[in-house]
């Protein structure tokens, strides 16, 4: 048996950031161990921060290649040197993600973008701003080859959207043809209340109904129902019945989820009966 259609490559290997923060050396020998296991088709890219790139020489084999996605949360300025950067290393740049600083206009920011000249094997995600600048940036994204990012958490509860400001940007990037991904915050596969926090967090699973939901022409109130559902029988019984097409669908628009441990997620897709537990044979489920 193999990973199932639904997490193929939704998790991205976000190791370095919180609230994982594995050292750099310690990360790249777990993704790389993590993409040559039974469960490897779950495994995106390592997700790194552009100056580490500068520590990666050595920690990487002459016969191995790794596969990486830079974010750039100081804007496109930080591009030039992470494409110069990654020219001389034996890796493959998958995606970039950047960030739209503050007080960026959406106009002047995409324009420095387009000039970096990004090759178009590379995905670029912008990350989607949490105020008015929101329908601009999805509308230009729209129109042109950029792909959406949503924050989903992170270290205080304000940096966590609400049901109804998740499922409005969910509904908006659907009905735009954008394809995103989300990042920070998605700790567990079902919605839940965190119980050292006290920090309303989102279940990756909720988010994949919720965009089958949109997808399927739901409005905000009813996708906004679905990312708030805690009954984890309930959410795995409707992951489950998800023909194929739908998959498809929504994991067309869903692309992944930035997580801080591989083996989280995946330990809680075999619990659930989503994934089978052989494929965490051979591999281990740390990362």
């Amino acid at each position: 048996m193999s990973i199932p259609d639904f997490a193929k490559g939704l998790c991205d290997d976000a190791a370095v950031f919180p609230p994982g923060l594995a050292p750099l050396p310690d990360a790249v020998a777990a993704h790389l161990r993590h993409t040559r296991s039974p469960y490897a088709a779950l495994v995106g890219p390592l997700v790194l921060a552009a100056p580490a790139l500068d520590e990666l020489p050595g920690l990487i084999g002459p016969d191995q290649q790794l596969e990486l996605s830079v974010t750039a949360p100081e804007g496109p300025a930080q591009l030039p040197a992470v494409l110069a950067a990654v020219e001389s290393l034996p890796v493959r740049l998958r995606a970039l993600e950047v960030a739209v600083p503050a007080g960026r206009e959406p106009e002047e920011f995409f324009a420095a973008l387009d000039a970096v000249g990004v090759d178009e094997d590379v995905a670029v995600f912008v990350e989607v701003p949490r105020d008015e600048r929101r329908p601009e940036v999805i509308a230009t994204c729209a129109s042109t080859r950029y792909r959406a990012k949503f924050r989903t958490g992170g270290v205080k509860a304000e940096l966590y959207p609400d049901d109804a400001e998740l499922a409005a940007a969910i509904r908006a990037v659907v009905e735009a043809g954008v394809p995103f991904k989300a990042t920070a915050g998605l700790h567990h596969a079902i919605r839940n209340t965190d119980p050292a926090t006290g920090f309303e967090q989102h279940g990756y699973l909720n988010l994949l109904l919720a965009t089958d939901a949109a997808v399927d022409f739901a409005d905000e109130a009813e996708i906004a129902d679905v990312l708030a559902e805690r009954d984890a029988q309930k959410i795995a019984k409707r992951v489950a019945e998800l023909d194929r097409v739908r998959v498809v669908a929504a994991r067309d628009r869903f692309l992944s989820f930035g997580t801080c441990s591989i083996g989280e997620p995946l330990a809680e897709l075999v619990d659930l009966g989503l994934v089978p537990a052989e494929v965490l044979s051979g591999g281990g489920t740390h990362s």
